[in-house]
């Protein structure tokens, strides 16, 4: 409890539904997109406490030490998008994360977070994050920022032009690697 008399989690529990974060320093290609380094979701059906959690395990499903929380912040936006049904289901994910956590699971240390989240792979709410966050999570303009790739390229004219052999991050393959020119 701060000086104020909120802490974060009464904070979030009286926040009317929204996530917020700040862009770390090292976020790169990503900071010069962001408006600003702070970022709010607004979450339509969605509370704040289970947004929180499901970001988490999108962590967990899909690690990349480096990405901002921002980008993992688009996946709660697509599921707190499709609505009560799905957010249901979400909903009672965390609550069986709280429980086997015998308490609130996001106050665990990261590696028994994980174990938890690792349990319930077989479940519909596990399966419902994963298969959201392979599209919500890589098609996205800040993910493709982070991950250096420039996005399609047909608007652009294609990549003939644009460096469809720039494969400057791979080493030199041998000359036996390719076939003699006839």
């Amino acid at each position: 409890m701060s000086q104020t008399g909120f802490d974060r989690r009464g904070f979030l529990k009286t926040s009317g539904g929204m996530i917020f974060g700040t862009l770390a320093a090292s976020s790169g290609a990503l900071a010069l997109l962001a408006p600003s380094r702070t970022w709010a979701l607004e979450l339509e059906t969605m509370d704040a406490e289970t947004g929180a959690a499901v970001l988490r395990v999108t962590r967990y499903i899909f690690p990349h030490d480096t990405l901002d929380d921002a980008v993992y912040a688009l996946v709660v936006k697509d599921l707190d998008a499709e609505g009560a049904e799905t957010v249901e289901l979400l909903t009672t994910g965390v609550a069986s994360l709280n429980e086997a956590a015998g308490g609130a699971w996001m106050d665990l240390p990261p590696e028994k977070q994980f174990a938890l989240v690792a349990a319930m792979e077989s479940t519909p709410f596990f399966q419902k994050i994963r298969g959201k966050s392979v599209v919500s999570l890589y098609n996205n303009e800040l993910a493709f920022a982070h991950f250096g790739y420039p996005g399609e390229s047909f608007s652009k004219g294609g990549y003939l032009h644009r460096g469809f052999d720039d494969l400057s991050w791979l080493p030199q393959p041998p000359e036996s690697a390719s076939p003699k020119a006839m």
